[in-house]
């Protein structure tokens, strides 16, 4: 719980520098160009716009979904594609909860929070310069497809993984599995080392992933698939 608030603590004391920034003043001088139905010629800044987006500012629901609209209309500009990150992530924390942060598939809830800010990230891009009336639930809901099929792509791999481990652990030294991954280690010898230690000593993912410098959750697709395509 703390590393994922940390996370949010992080993007939002970012957003105070990135949303202040003078290409920010630009990006809202541009916006309210574009859009002058949006009434934006009073705000300084990005931080100012998504400020307006928030209930307590006066603006209306309505003209608030107009500003996001036209924020996505705008996003292949970077500061603008940011600000509209920021103004959604209480939605991602909330697409992350209905997921119950992939309870029994992601070991940390910050995983997958992390994972649902980088495939709205995604979303953005792949969304730049359109027009969507409801542009912010639109958003979100194309997210928890996404990290919803990540989760079962994840789902998936843990049982490969598991599978592989319950077939192969209680085998003696000189087993077929082991003389597999010698023969491997030229070509893969992490992934072998790293298969090792996962299996034959029982070390955790979080420790090997540590030591390896690597995220648990990129650790453990990466050693289902060495497993599905070397060893199974």
């Amino acid at each position: 719980m703390t590393t994922k608030l940390d996370l949010l603590n992080n993007l939002r004391h970012e957003w105070r520098w990135v949303g202040r920034r003078p290409s920010a003043r630009e990006a809202v001088r541009r916006l309210d160009e574009r859009h002058p139905d949006l009434r934006l010629c009073d705000q300084h800044d990005l931080c100012d716009v998504v400020e307006l987006l928030e209930s307590r500012s006066g603006r209306s629901v309505l003209e608030r979904a107009q500003i996001v609209r036209a924020l996505l209309q705008e996003a292949s500009d970077p500061d603008i594609h940011r600000a509209l990150l920021q103004t959604l992530l209480p939605g991602v924390v909330s697409v992350c909860r209905q997921l119950r942060f992939g309870e029994g598939i992601i070991e940390e809830p910050s995983e997958t929070l992390a994972m649902a800010i980088s495939l709205l990230s995604e979303l953005l891009v792949d969304w730049a310069g359109q027009s969507r009336t409801y542009a912010a639930p639109d958003l979100l809901s194309a997210l928890r497809g996404r990290l919803r099929r990540w989760m079962l792509k994840e789902k998936e791999a843990l049982r490969n993984v598991t599978n592989f481990e319950v077939a192969e652990c209680a085998a003696e030294e000189a087993s077929p599995l082991l003389t597999r991954l010698e023969g491997l280690r030229e070509d893969h010898d992490r992934l072998v080392r790293l298969t090792y230690a996962r299996v034959f000593e029982g070390r955790s993912l979080r420790e090997l992933a540590a030591h390896d410098h690597s995220a648990p959750v990129s650790l453990q697709s990466e050693l289902a698939h060495f497993a599905v395509r070397y060893l199974l």
